[in-house]
């Protein structure tokens, strides 16, 4: 795997990742789909709760993540 953003990001396609905003929140999700401004889609997203780290938030099945409040994705 390339060290290219664009790159790891494809090879993550189908794959659970870890999504951090500038806000500090995190989503966690199967990376469905993304674009060259790092837009991205997440299926059965879920928001780890901040007061337990064994439970999570459910939210929506589709989450669509605008690419310039991402801080980073780990796959």
């Amino acid at each position: 795997m390339s060290g290219r953003p664009l790159d790891v990001l494809e090879a993550s396609l189908g794959e659970r990742v870890t999504v951090r905003l500038k806000s500090g929140d995190e989503y966690v999700g199967e990376l469905a789909g993304y674009d060259q401004h790092m837009n991205l889609v997440i299926e059965d997203a879920t928001i780890p709760a901040a007061e337990a780290v064994s439970e999570e938030e459910p939210i929506e099945d589709t989450t669509i993540i605008r690419g310039d409040n991402v801080v980073s994705i780990t796959p």
